[in-house]
């Protein structure tokens, strides 16, 4: 019995080491989880959430389309409505003219919509490729980059081609992506749960456990003292 508790014992060390830094990393990212507010995560505090949304009457743009419409959606840019068209191009909703994008000054419109007017600009710039690390990944390009002199290093995101407001970054939501990097284990794109890596370690947690488990019965003087009786 004595050997068994012995291996069991190596067992369970050399499991902790090699998931021990793992464990920390999940219970850390949880903590951060746990009391984090995700609507803060999201940017809502920089946001014009309340603001209710533009309402054009006498659109008459489509007229002009001669393609089939399979998608269309109403975007304001600045203060002139268009229709993003089978996601590829640009139609003015009053006078039927297509375009194919917009420009640096448009952007800025588009961003004034809809982020708080205490931020204020600090560089604009144009983004055309990204990684699977990058803050905008999965994000139409090319886009873009708004840049605000705030603490938090915020970043808004407009698609170049159809003038939508995309997203808003800053620190603490990259803080939140690096911590659910290292919670799901997928360092190539976040969010896959299902990573060979993610399911190694999960089983290695579970032997962790066990071998935990089992090295405590074989040590406990009570449970000893009952198998000794039963004996």
């Amino acid at each position: 019995m004595y050997k068994t508790q012995l291996k069991i014992r190596k067992a369970h060390r050399y499991l902790g080491l090699i998931i021990g830094v793992q464990f920390l990393a999940w219970t850390v990212s949880g903590l951060y989880f746990s009391w984090t507010d995700i609507d803060q995560i999201h940017g809502d505090p920089f946001l014009q959430l309340e603001k209710p949304p533009e309402a054009y009457s006498n659109l008459a743009g489509l007229d002009q389309i001669e393609e089939p419409i399979h998608s269309i959606d109403l975007v304001p840019i600045g203060t002139e409505p268009y229709f993003w068209v089978n996601d590829q191009f640009l139609v003015n909703a009053t006078t039927g003219e297509r375009r194919t994008g917009i420009s640096e000054e448009e952007a800025r419109d588009v961003a004034a919509a809809h982020v708080i007017p205490e931020l204020k600009i600090k560089d604009i710039s144009l983004l055309e490729s990204t990684d699977a690390h990058h803050e905008y990944r999965g994000g139409p390009l090319p886009a873009y980059v708004i840049s605000y002199d705030h603490p938090e290093d915020i970043k808004a995101y407009i698609a170049v081609n159809s003038g939508a407001f995309m997203k808003i970054r800053h620190r603490n939501w990259r803080w939140f992506d690096f911590l659910w990097m290292s919670h799901t284990m997928d360092y190539q794109g976040r969010d896959d749960f299902n990573n060979l890596l993610l399911r190694v370690f999960s089983l290695f947690g579970v032997l962790t456990v066990m071998s935990g488990f089992l090295l405590w019965g074989y040590s406990s003087p009570t449970l000893r003292k009952w198998r000794q009786g039963r004996r």
